[in-house]
């Protein structure tokens, strides 16, 4: 069970940086603060604090040592600020440039999605219909594509040493081919949040009565290839065609062949780029989390669909 402490009970080295995290807030001085660790998160601390009086509790970010490699704090600061403005995330009370430490409001009556909530119907509507208010929103400051994501992680990775999985000068092969494809096109840059874990994604009920689906984490958030934010999606879901059909037709209200194409050849961008990621966390992080077994699983699920027979026609179509 979490165990919740006070302010100056700090045993681990963990909890004596959230007593210095929350220190930094003003408001907060001189009034008597508890503290629980949260479970998940594989790049940060992750806390819910309780601040004597006030009627809101709050979640603290703690940035984890390296996660600089990947994330502009600042960026994520402000999609997070937008989101919020749309309506579609909590709020931002207090943020650190410096270090990037982050606390926002804590929705109570809320619980994070599971893998099996993206079955439901009405959770997939939910999801899109928060990706199109995301998608209509103002433009980021920052622009960082699936093809730039792609490349730096493979950058670092052969900086770092890290193990790549033998096939991949062919994957590299097929992700040109998708990149000068999508180049030649032309990208349709949006504002996108680029990271659909399940438990990114918050429902609850206030009674009986739907609260409306909220958004959290926005560290990998930039403008990119619309897409992609649908490709991640389904291929992190594990939707199979019929359902990728159904909702890309939900999302943009016609199944096109080109949003087709584009959409599949996302879904094994996606898959190369948190292959790729994955294999630089396994030389950088000491979390209990086996990222090279992911990462390489990522790669096989990638060439499942770089190996589709229909691969040169979506290269062609989009």
């Amino acid at each position: 069970m979490p165990v919740t402490k006070r302010v100056g009970e700090a045993i681990t080295e963990a909890e004596r940086t959230l007593e210095r995290a929350v220190a930094r807030v003003g408001a907060w001085n001189g009034h008597e603060i508890r503290y629980t660790a949260l479970v998940g998160g594989l790049m940060n601390q992750n806390w819910v604090v309780d601040i004597a009086g006030d009627t809101r509790r709050y979640f603290v970010k703690v940035p984890g040592a390296g996660s600089e490699m990947f994330i502009d704090r600042i960026a994520a600061n402000e999609a997070a600020r937008n989101a919020h403005a749309i309506g579609v995330a909590p709020e931002v009370v207090f943020f650190d440039a410096s270090d990037g430490l982050e606390i926002s409001e804590f929705l109570d009556g809320y619980r994070a999605c599971t893998n099996a909530d993206f079955s439901d119907a009405a959770i997939q509507s939910d999801v899109l219909g928060i990706y199109r208010r995301l998608h209509a929103s103002q433009p980021l400051s920052l622009t960082k594509t699936i093809f730039d994501m792609i490349e730096e992680h493979i950058d670092q990775g052969r900086q770092l040493g890290a193990h790549f999985p033998p096939s991949m000068p062919w994957i590299e092969h097929r992700y040109r081919q998708a990149k000068a494809a999508f180049v030649a096109s032309g990208l349709d840059l949006v504002p996108c949040f680029n990271d659909p874990m399940p438990g990114n994604f918050l429902i609850g009920h206030d009674g009986a009565v739907a609260r409306p689906m909220k958004l959290i984490d926005y560290e990998f958030a930039s403008n990119n290839e619309r897409a992609y934010e649908l490709g991640v999606l389904f291929a992190e879901m594990f939707y199979d065609e019929q359902v990728t059909l159904g909702l890309i037709e939900q999302y943009a209200g016609s199944v096109r062949p080109e949003m087709v194409a584009r959409v599949m050849l996302n879904r094994a961008l996606a898959d190369v780029k948190w292959a790729s990621w994955a294999i630089v966390n396994r030389k950088l992080s000491s979390w209990d989390f086996d990222y090279q077994k992911y990462g390489i699983w990522k790669y096989m699920r990638a060439r499942q669909i770089m190996y589709d027979p229909r691969w040169e026609s979506w290269l062609r179509t989009i």
